[in-house]
């Protein structure tokens, strides 16, 4: 957040202060025909600020209606000084006297011409997809397996069958079970005769 603001921030300033300079160093050579290249000069600063600010909207970066707001607040203060400061060494030597017209109404003016058109650029970026994103969206999905395990055909075409149940094999009798007359047989006998018979 603070290196995405402050970057912003810095380089519109320096760009505004060049292009103010430029301005001022134009208006002293041609002081009848400014219209043209004072268009010409906010269109370009218009468009730098609408294209990087749509960039930050359709890569999706974190924060970045906050941080344009606060680079528009950097770039009018840093691009009034810098104004004031290359209007003094390229222009017409001016003094400290300038410093607060520029940090009033070109600060204003500058913040405007960033804020406003990185509004728009943010609106419209946030508005396009990026083609990486429909790519995972379209690879996300499972392929449909086809193929046998060992790859040799395919398995569209057959048809399942559940495995069949296990053949249930006969309990073995408990010795609980048994008739009377078996447990009877294997009493042993006193004296070689058989046990009389137990009543029922």
């Amino acid at each position: 957040m603070l290196g995405a603001w402050l970057t912003r921030g810095l380089v519109m300033a320096v760009v505004h202060a060049a292009a103010m300079t430029l301005l001022a160093k134009w208006s002293v050579f041609h002081p009848t025909g400014q219209t043209l290249f004072t268009s010409l000069t906010i269109a370009v600063l218009v468009g730098l600020a609408a294209l990087w600010s749509a960039i930050d909207g359709w890569r999706d970066l974190r924060d970045r209606g906050r941080a344009w707001f606060i680079a528009s607040l950097v770039a009018g203060v840093c691009s009034g000084i810098l104004y004031v400061i290359g209007r003094a060494i390229f222009v017409d030597q001016t003094g400290v006297s300038e410093l607060g017209a520029a940090l009033t109404g070109g600060a204003a003016f500058s913040a405007l011409l960033v804020l406003v058109p990185a509004g728009l650029g943010l609106f419209v970026g946030g508005r396009m997809r990026r083609p990486a994103a429909e790519d995972d969206e379209d690879s996300s999905g499972p392929e449909p397996d086809d193929e046998d395990e060992d790859g040799t055909g395919s398995r569209s075409g057959e048809l399942e069958l559940p495995p069949s149940p296990a053949p249930r094999t006969a309990p073995k009798p408990s010795p609980v079970s048994r008739p009377a007359a078996n447990r009877a047989r294997r009493r042993p006998t006193v004296a070689g005769r058989s046990p009389a018979p137990r009543n029922r």
